[in-house]
């Protein structure tokens, strides 16, 4: 009996003993195999989407190559919008209706707003369009059938785009005013800002009466060239922009923009007036040869329109040439140096005075261009066509990589410009506005 007791108790100690080795066994060794097992399975099964990934990653940055500050350029947008949100946190919905009655307004909506037009056939008779910035509502009309009276006023805020280059044109934006100023004085409308196309000479006194702080019905204005007017106060500086009456479009960057060869030095597409600086230009180009390596399209009368035919060929001509000369007119800014801009064609500007009454103000002294100037503008200013032909010598020892940092400076600021111009425009309108709601 004791023999059986003492053999039973050695059966179970050597069945534990054997059960504390497998189960140790386990622990050790069946956790690192399940571990390996599981390690291969997932890389075998994770293969193809790594491969997917890095495939996608790459045709990214392929296709993102022709831009390459395009992601800061996003961050300096979301941080403006940040700033604008943040200002504009603690205001009701605002809301500002633009009319467009003279073809600049297609330069501030289209070009600095960024806004579209529907319908889209620049031929139709009225075009709307609308977007918000931070807490503000923009709506923007324009066409032939915008008429004082005959369309439905449909804010308290407006923002009125006029032409007071010409004669005539004074006579059909003073129609618009006094309409304006009378829905003013009848409480159908509550503020009144002006952007204007100015005279060439800067002589715009017509419009003085119209202005708040002489008993009128305008509390801003934004005037284009360089008016001794212009104080940060009430009165504005606004750029000239492109061509629109001329259709000229938004043009969109791309990587053979930026990259590519152009065969020509410079261009200048353009009207040759007699005894004038352009003929002196001209003669200049002819003596060095130099007209045979820039493309150069002159003519003896001004057009206002533009065929397709004659817009490519202008459009051609930016795109495939280095620099873009930019003699002064009748005023010293012109729609060329804009547009020169947006094909990434370097501006060589005729930085002289011209006849007039345009001069510098009480808050730029570098007149003429001062707005441009303010915002350090990447041209090549010169005083004296002279200066040319030095300019075009350099010109021939630049490298192409240079000259695609250039192109990339230029767009990048033409970016920039633009949306410095919103957020002037933006807050210079909203803080007159709703400053003035209060008192």
């Amino acid at each position: 009996m004791r023999l059986t007791r003492k053999r039973l108790c050695s059966i179970l100690i050597a069945l534990y003993c054997l059960f504390s080795i497998y189960a140790a066994y386990h622990v050790f060794f069946g956790r690192r195999r399940r571990t390996q097992d599981a390690s291969l399975r997932g890389l075998r099964k994770g293969a193809a989407p790594a491969r997917e990934r890095r495939g996608r990653e790459q045709s990214t940055l392929r296709s993102e190559e022709w831009n390459p500050w395009e992601e800061d350029e996003k961050n300096e947008q979301k941080h403006r919008l940040q700033i604008l949100n943040k200002s504009t946190k603690e205001k009701k919905d605002f809301h500002v209706q633009i009319w467009g009655k003279a073809a600049i307004g297609l330069y501030l909506w289209e070009h600095i707003f960024e806004g579209l037009l529907e319908p889209t056939d620049v031929t139709a008779q009225r075009r709307e369009g609308n977007l918000v910035v931070g807490r503000t509502h923009y709506s923007f009309i324009t066409g032939p059938a915008v008429v004082p009276g005959y369309f439905s006023v449909d804010e308290n805020n407006v923002v009125l785009i006029l032409n007071g280059r010409e004669k005539a044109k004074v006579f059909y934006a003073t129609q618009w005013l006094l309409y304006a100023q009378n829905l003013v004085q009848t409480q159908k409308l509550q503020h009144l800002a002006v952007v204007l196309l100015g005279n060439e000479h800067c002589n715009n006194e017509w419009i003085n009466q119209f202005l708040k702080r002489n008993g009128g019905s305008v509390e801003l204005l934004f005037i284009i060239y360089d008016s001794p007017w212009i104080n940060n106060m009430d009165v504005f500086q606004w750029p000239l922009g492109v061509a629109t009456y001329r259709n000229f479009p938004v043009v969109e960057a791309n990587w053979s923009m930026l990259h590519n060869e152009r065969p020509y030095l410079c261009n200048f597409v353009g009207t040759i007036y007699e005894n004038s600086s352009r003929q002196a230009l001209m003669n200049i180009l002819k003596q060095d040869g130099n007209d045979k390596l820039c493309w150069v399209s002159a003519r003896e009368q001004w057009q206002p329109q533009e065929t397709n035919e004659s817009l490519k060929n202008y459009q051609d001509a930016l795109l495939q040439s280095d620099l873009t000369l930019c003699p002064a007119g009748v005023n010293t800014e012109c729609y060329r140096i804009y547009e020169a801009c947006s094909y990434g064609s370097v501006p060589v500007v005729e930085d002289i005075m011209t006849a007039g009454s345009c001069a510098n103000s009480s808050v730029y002294h570098n007149a003429p261009l001062q707005l441009l100037k303010s915002m350090n503008a990447p041209f090549i200013f010169i005083k004296n066509w002279k200066e040319l032909p030095a300019i075009l010598e350099k010109e021939k020892t630049i490298i192409l990589q240079e000259k695609i940092q250039r192109r990339k400076r230029l767009l990048q600021w033409y970016q920039y410009f633009k949306a410095e111009l919103k957020m002037r425009f933006i807050n210079i309108v909203e803080s007159s506005f709703l400053k003035n709601n209060k008192g």
